[in-house]
């Protein structure tokens, strides 16, 4: 008898979506949309494993999970050995790069001075590679809390963190200056699972399936020129 398929569920903004989407793609969810303390839930022919979002690709890579979900954004800052399989159309997010409203251009003026900028984020390493394609030197300072104070407090010329309404930064006087990427859910699997396991190729091609039915009737429903 083969063993469960194992996925790795990410917790958080992603949660709620990814378990209507497995349930939509068939599989018996029973339990994982209020599992209380547990990590897994279990039942016939899989296994959930409950993540940080951030872990999602490191059990993917490590074989802990056959597959899994997380953010585009949390894909690239991972860098691991997974494969991409397909793009979920949900929690859409972008990256951005933004500065002090009464500071428009200082940091520009800042590094045509020093040659080099100080950038506060949770993301270092798509910060470094998005300031790297620009040919500009950058400080990365990593944080983990409100990266928002880093510019405000002159910690730092600007910070690159997720939007998806952009209040929390008008909020704070800031403004974005830059684009960096956009990122929505992904499906990824590891690269052993994927090329030997039909059930994750089975799997991801139903998640293609609904994803672009949900993506249609998004398109429908908000018309033409919106």
């Amino acid at each position: 008898m083969a063993e469960n398929l194992r996925i790795a569920v990410p917790k958080g903004s992603l949660f709620a979506d990814a378990v209507e989407l497995l349930t939509k793609a068939g599989l018996d969810t029973t339990g994982l949309a209020d599992p209380g303390r547990k990590l897994i839930i279990s039942n016939p022919g899989v296994d959930f494993i409950i993540v940080r979002p951030t872990d999602a690709p490191v059990f993917c890579a490590y074989g802990g999970a056959d597959c899994g979900m997380c953010g585009k954004d949390t894909l690239v800052e991972a860098d691991l050995n997974v494969m991409e399989m397909v793009d979920l159309k949900f929690g859409g997010c972008r990256f951005i790069v933004a500065e002090p409203e009464d500071a428009a251009g200082r940091a520009e003026q800042v590094y045509e001075r020093t040659g080099s900028l100080r950038v506060a984020t949770k993301y270092p390493a798509i910060t470094q590679r998005f300031f790297a394609a620009q040919g500009k030197q950058v400080d990365v300072i990593k944080m983990h809390g409100n990266i928002e104070l880093a510019p405000i407090t002159g910690m730092a010329d600007y910070i690159v963190d997720i939007t998806a309404t952009g209040r929390t930064l008008r909020e704070n006087k800031l403004r974005i200056v830059d684009e960096v990427l956009e990122s929505t859910a992904r499906f990824i699997a590891s690269p052993a699972s994927a090329r030997t396991d039909e059930r994750v190729r089975a799997l991801a091609a139903k998640l293609e399936e609904l994803a672009a039915q949900q993506n249609e009737v998004k398109v429908t429903a908000g018309g033409e020129g919106k």
